[in-house]
């Protein structure tokens, strides 16, 4: 029996996309000056307005409003015609110092405190805040990414790239994709449909719009061999998109979590990433489990998947491992679940340091997905723990 399957991206001119790289540019900001600041750090934006709002403790000065308007610019938004413009919005900002008693958690996990670890930076590190977090991989791309989403960003890194290097002049910052995809039990058989709604100069037709759009930025991410016979293809379906961006649509950081991951199509546990500093695991142990769950895939232990974890604020070790591997797993999940925590330490200083998080590299994530992403050379995207899981898996 087939089903049906469908993701969404948005640009970076999305408004709640401008907001998190904002708050990701002065995560980075701070990182580039004094890579243990703690930042949490929230935007909203509006009709010429953004505010950031957030807890930071740091040794480094940076200019917010220059970075504010450098992003916002460096998106697009350069003309009041557009409805926003960096150079001319208001930057309002209400940041202050990081609770000490979150601070007491994270300098000093409450393991170390009890004397059950020896101090060292990994072992003293404890959770910035309780929680879950999910980490998935599949084999339905080279990325070991669901497909749905995968073409959803693509689409959107396509609606984007046409528009900055002029091939379509028309097309405004803001916009949105979304994918279908029909399978066939676990196996992607059929692209059938595909939506892009992208903002426009008000003096172009909707009949130019969705020509251009179909053959420059919809028909290229489409597999061939996934091209639905009646695919449908709907471009704009309100008639009309001029008025966009935080003009048309307030944005907030942490509004696009699902963007961020798998589409839907795995467990989100509700955290965002963005403005976030890699103590808080709502961040870093997602990326962990990301990076766990894509090993055991590349390993051939599982044709796909899940990992669940859960954590206490100021502890180091996660309360629970759990996986899920959809019964395509090759060896018992119990067992799997030992190896992995034999081949990877779920403790927030050891990912810390695993993933090199403390440098500025998470303004380029802020758009188009933390995952997959196979232009970027991220840390939890490779599969250099393949052949120790291989190892562990066989010496059961």
């Amino acid at each position: 029996m087939a089903r049906y399957f469908t993701s969404e991206s948005v640009t970076e001119g999305h408004p709640d996309k401008l907001c998190d790289q904002v708050s990701d540019a002065i995560l980075d900001a701070m990182f580039e000056k004094d890579p243990y600041s703690r930042v949490a750090v929230e935007t909203l934006t509006t009709t010429g307005i953004v505010m950031l709002a957030g807890e930071v403790s740091t040794e480094a000065y940076v200019d917010i409003p220059t970075i504010v308007r450098n992003t916002v610019n460096g998106i697009g938004y350069t003309k009041s015609e557009y409805g926003f413009d960096g150079n001319t919005c208001s930057v309002l900002t209400a940041i202050h110092e990081q609770s000490s008693d979150i601070a007491l958690g994270v300098n000093e996990a409450k393991e170390y405190k009890e004397g059950t670890l020896e101090k060292d930076d990994v072992e003293t590190t404890g959770a910035g805040d309780q929680g879950i977090m999910f980490g998935f991989a599949c084999k339905e791309t080279p990325e070991l990414m669901p497909l749905p989403i995968t073409l959803a960003h693509n689409m959107a890194k396509r609606l984007t790239a046409v528009r900055k290097n002029g091939e379509l002049t028309f097309i405004r910052p803001d916009g949105k994709t979304q994918v279908t995809v029909e399978y066939d039990g676990l196996k992607p058989v059929a692209v059938t449909s595909v939506l892009v709604s992208a903002q426009h100069d008000p003096d172009v037709t909707q009949e130019e719009i969705k020509a251009e759009l179909i053959e420059k930025v919809m028909k290229p991410e489409i597999p061939e061999e996934l091209l639905s016979s009646d695919i449908k293809y709907t471009v704009n379906p309100t008639g009309r998109f001029v008025i966009g961006g935080p003009s048309g649509d307030s944005g907030v950081t942490g509004r696009k979590i699902i963007v961020d991951t798998y589409g839907g199509y795995a467990k989100h546990g509700g955290g965002a990433f963005s403005g976030k500093d890699p103590t808080k695991v709502d961040r870093s142990a997602t990326y962990y489990a990301r990076y766990a769950a894509k090993n055991i895939v590349a390993a051939g232990l599982a044709e796909r998947a899940e990992i669940e974890l859960s954590y206490m604020i100021g502890v180091a070790e996660p309360m629970s491992v759990l996986i899920d591997t959809f019964g395509t797993g090759v060896v018992d999940e119990d067992k799997l679940s030992a190896i992995v925590r034999k081949a990877f330490d779920f403790r927030p200083g050891a990912i810390i340091r695993d993933l090199d998080l403390r440098r500025p590299i998470f303004k380029q994530l802020a758009a188009y997905g933390h995952f997959g992403r196979p232009e970027l050379d991220l840390p939890w995207e490779k599969t250099d723990r393949v052949e120790i899981l291989q190892r562990l898996a066989k010496d059961l």
